[in-house]
C-alpha cells in the first residue's frame, strides 16, 4: 500500500443546488477538492467511486436522508462526518450524532466557522492511500488506472466502484445485499446484477489468464482473495 498525501477531498452533500455550490466555493479557495452531490443516493455513489476524506452532509432530504446516507458511509468505514441542518433541536443533534456524525452545524452558519470545524476533523484522520493493492492487482485512486501486473485494465465507471469496494475490504465475505446497497445505493436494480457485474470484473481481470482473485461462496456472498 502506497500512501501519498495530496489535496485533501471533501464531498458537499446537499439536495438544494445554490447551497452546495455556496458550500463549494468557501471550500475551494482553501486548498481543498471539493465534490458535489445532489441527494443521498448520489453520495453514496460518488463516494464509493472517489472516497473522499471528509463528507459535510445536509440532513433533511428527500430519498434517502442524511441519516441513512450517514449510517451508509459509517457501514463503509471511517469516514469524518459534518453534518449540516436547520434544525437546531436537542433531539436532531442527538440522532445526528447517534447515526455517525462527528459534528454538527445549525443553519445558517458562519463560513469561519464551518472551515474550523474542517480543518479540526481533518487533523483526527491521515490522507487516504492513493493507490489500492491486493496480490499483483492495484489501483491508482486518482487516476482511476488499474492494472494487473503490467497489464492495464479499463474498467466502467460502476465496475470501478466495485473493485473498489472489494479492495477496501480484502478477505471479508460480502453479501449481495451489502454490496448492492453500498455500489447501487437505492436504485432499481435486477437481483442478479451483482453476479453480472462479478462476472465483468473477472473476465477483465483474468484476461490473460491469471489466478482468479474474487472468488464465489456459495449461500454467503463473494470476497477478495487468493483462491
Amino acid at each position: 500500500m502506497v500512501v501519498s498525501a495530496g489535496a485533501r477531498r471533501i464531498l458537499v452533500v446537499d439536495d438544494d443546488p445554490m447551497v452546495a455550490t455556496t458550500v463549494q466555493r468557501v471550500l475551494r479557495p482553501e486548498g481543498y477538492e471539493v465534490d458535489v452531490a445532489l441527494g443521498g443516493a448520489q453520495a453514496i455513489e460518488r463516494a464509493q467511486v472517489n472516497r473522499p476524506d471528509l463528507v459535510v452532509l445536509d440532513l433533511m432530504m428527500p430519498g434517502i436522508d442524511g441519516l441513512e446516507v450517514c449510517r451508509q458511509l459509517r457501514a463503509d468505514g471511517d469516514l469524518p462526518i459534518l453534518m449540516l441542518t436547520a434544525r437546531s433541536g436537542t433531539a436532531d443533534r442527538v440522532k445526528g450524532l447517534d447515526s455517525g456524525a462527528d459534528d454538527y452545524l445549525v443553519k445558517p452558519f458562519a463560513y469561519a466557522e464551518l472551515l474550523a470545524r474542517v480543518r479540526a476533523l481533518l487533523r483526527r484522520t491521515p490522507p487516504p492511500p492513493t493507490i489500492l493493492q491486493f496480490g499483483d492487482l492495484s489501483v491508482e485512486i486518482e487516476t482511476g488506472e488499474v492494472r494487473r501486473g503490467h497489464r492495464v485494465i479499463s474498467l466502467t465507471a460502476r465496475e470501478f466502484a466495485l473493485l473498489i469496494h472489494f479492495l477496501r475490504h480484502p478477505r471479508q465475505v460480502l453479501t449481495r445485499d451489502q454490496l448492492l446497497a453500498s455500489v447501487w445505493a437505492d436504485e432499481d436494480t435486477d437481483d442478479n446484477v451483482v453476479a453480472v457485474y462479478v462476472g465483468y470484473l473477472r473476465d477483465k481481470l483474468e484476461s490473460d489468464d491469471e489466478p482468479r482473485l474474487i472468488q464465489t461462496l456459495r449461500g454467503f456472498g463473494y470476497s477478495l482473495r487468493e483462491a
